[in-house]
C-alpha cells in the first residue's frame, strides 16, 4: 500500500507599514480582515492588541516613522504574528522603576501568547509571537491582569529577569498578588476560602464560554 504525506494548510500575509501612530488604526483594521476572510475571527481581538503592542514597540524603540512589516501566518491550531524593522536591538524588560509604559507590550506578549521571542535576521530583527487560533474574548482580562502585575512588579521592587527569567518572574508576582488580596480580604473580615472560590467559579464560566 502506498505511503502518504498530510501537509498542513499554511496561510501567510505580508503588510508593510510606517511606523506612526495613525497607522497603528490602519494596520490592525488589515489584520483583523485578513483573520476574517481566513474564517478565524475569534482569534482577532487578542490578534488586534498584540498587532498594536508590536507596532508600538517599533515606534518606541526603532523611531516614528521607521519601516516595517506585519507577517501573520496561520498554520494549524497557531496563529503566529511576525513584526520585522531594520534594528538589531534585542527588547528588553527594564527595571520595575521605569515609567507605567515601559515593558508593557513585553508583559502582555507573555501573559497572551502561547510562546514569542526575538530573532535577529539579516536586515535587523523580527519580535513574533503565537496565539491559539481558536483564542476566546479573554484578552480583556489578560491584559487587565499584565498591567495589575506591571504595577505590582513596581511597587514590590521585583524585576520579573532575575534567575528564571521573564516568564518564571509573572509567575512569581503573580502568586504574591494573589496571596497579597487574600490578606486584604481577611483584614476587611470576609472569609479568603469564599473569595477564591468565587473567583474559581467566575473563570470557569467564562472558560467554558470561550
Amino acid at each position: 500500500m502506498p505511503g502518504y504525506e498530510v501537509h498542513e494548510t499554511r496561510l501567510r500575509c505580508v503588510l508593510p507599514f510606517e511606523a506612526v501612530p495613525g497607522e497603528l488604526r490602519l494596520l490592525r483594521r488589515a489584520a483583523v480582515r485578513q483573520l476574517s476572510r481566513w474564517g478565524m475571527p475569534t482569534a482577532a481581538e487578542e490578534a488586534e492588541l498584540l498587532v498594536t503592542e508590536l507596532a508600538t514597540n517599533v515606534i518606541k524603540h526603532v523611531g516614528e516613522g521607521a519601516t516595517a512589516t506585519l507577517i501573520l501566518e496561520w498554520c494549524g491550531e497557531v496563529l503566529r504574528l511576525e513584526v520585522h524593522d531594520k534594528s538589531r536591538a534585542a527588547p528588553t524588560l527594564k527595571s520595575a522603576g521605569c515609567d507605567e509604559e515601559c515593558g508593557r507590550g513585553l508583559h502582555l506578549l507573555a501573559a497572551l501568547a502561547v510562546d514569542w521571542g526575538t530573532v535577529i535576521t539579516a536586515a535587523g530583527k523580527a519580535v513574533w509571537c503565537e496565539i491559539p487560533s481558536g483564542a476566546g474574548r479573554v484578552c480583556r482580562r489578560v491584559e487587565r491582569a499584565a498591567g495589575a502585575l506591571e504595577h505590582y512588579q513596581a511597587a514590590s521592587g521585583a524585576t520579573g529577569l532575575r534567575d528564571g527569567g521573564l516568564e518564571a518572574g509573572l509567575e512569581e508576582s503573580a502568586v504574591e498578588l494573589i496571596a497579597d488580596l487574600l490578606h486584604w480580604t481577611a483584614a476587611r473580615g470576609h472569609d479568603p476560602d469564599d473569595m477564591l472560590d468565587r473567583a474559581q467559579m467566575h473563570y470557569e464560566a467564562e472558560a467554558e464560554a470561550a
